[in-house]
């Protein structure tokens, strides 16, 4: 991995050192646009819409568009900003882990010793371990101002970004402010079904079928050209064919079917991840993962600047969860 960033987390009078790495990488398999008459590679260009002139960035400035009217901001507008220079990651608190609200988690970085000795580092690290808090900071990456949550995974650092506080939406549903009765036999027959799919969480036992098959169908047409026969190699199968059809209307006939279906052996297992390097689909065991503390979805954090001030009364964001 390659440092992206330099600096220091600073508390009190103590002052650690460190250099920062993006924790996450996209293996997605990158294409780009041609012709389907000749295969010509698609470009665009920066073409000025008034007098039709390709543009080079040299000559583009910015503008801000409120329906109405046009302001132009030149580069020399966007200089007179204060600009935030500096090398300090700023502790504004410590909070209980269990508060923050995973919706608000933005992107992962690590978080290295940078110095002769990884002393303060290490101590930092033991500290909100044995306290069980996470740092709440404020830094500058790519001129912009940043709010951060600093913890701990494993026996490394590391900084996650946090969306503002009004960057979060209330999810409000007209549906879910009826009253639902939910019967007591609901109840259990929902809870058997949970039980019967119950299990400990291991990343690398999912993958990305998508990219997969965008691997394989790559591989094919590169090894048999344009007589590849797509339909036939990748025609899509459904391994649920053997399933009675139609929507089951009554729930809880539904509940007893799929307890009965999982408790059958009718659970499927997912297929291991693929390596991201290439085209090939031979599956690569993913790195091994700490198991991460349990958070509880709670009241997100005001926003904040490197002054401390009290965040307003809000009703907390509801926490989503990201689909598998």
């Amino acid at each position: 991995m390659r440092s992206i960033w330099k600096g220091a987390i600073t508390f009190g009078l103590v002052n650690v050192p460190v250099k920062l790495y993006s924790a996450t990488e996209d293996h997605d398999v990158s294409l780009h646009q041609v012709h389907d008459a000749d295969g010509g590679r698609i470009r665009y260009q920066r073409k000025c819409e008034i007098c039709g002139k390709v543009v080079d960035y040299e000559h583009i400035d910015k503008a801000f568009d409120d329906g109405d009217r046009t302001v132009v901001l030149t580069g020399e507008d966007l200089k007179s900003l204060p600009e935030e220079r500096s090398r300090e990651i700023d502790v504004l608190e410590f909070v209980p882990s269990d508060q923050l609200d995973p919706i608000m988690f933005d992107r992962s970085y690590f978080l290295e010793p940078d110095g002769t000795s990884p002393k303060a580092y290490v101590l930092l690290r033991r500290t909100l371990e044995e306290t069980d808090r996470t740092a709440i900071v404020h830094f500058s990456l790519r001129q912009k101002t940043r709010l951060a949550a600093l913890r701990v995974r494993g026996d490394v650092l590391m900084l996650q970004t946090l969306l503002w506080d009004d960057e979060v939406r209330e999810a409000r549903f007209p549906a879910l402010e009826k009253q639902t009765r939910i019967s007591d036999k609901e109840l259990d027959m929902s809870s058997s079904l949970v039980d019967s799919l119950s299990d400990d969480f291991e990343p690398a036992d999912f993958s990305d079928d998508y990219q997969e098959e965008l691997r394989q169908l790559i591989d094919a047409k590169l090894k048999e050209g344009e007589s590849l026969d797509t339909d036939a190699t990748f025609g899509e199968t459904s391994e649920d064919a053997d399933d009675e059809g139609g929507e089951v209307i009554d729930l809880m006939e539904a509940l007893r079917r799929s307890v009965e279906k999982n408790r059958s052996g009718g659970r499927r297992t997912p297929a291991k991840k693929a390596t991201a390097s290439s085209t090939s689909s031979t599956a690569t065991p993913a790195a091994e993962k700490p198991a991460a503390k349990k958070p509880a979805a709670k009241k997100p954090a005001a926003k904040k600047t490197a002054a401390k001030k009290t965040p307003a009364e809000k009703k907390p964001a509801a926490a989503k969860k990201k689909a598998g």
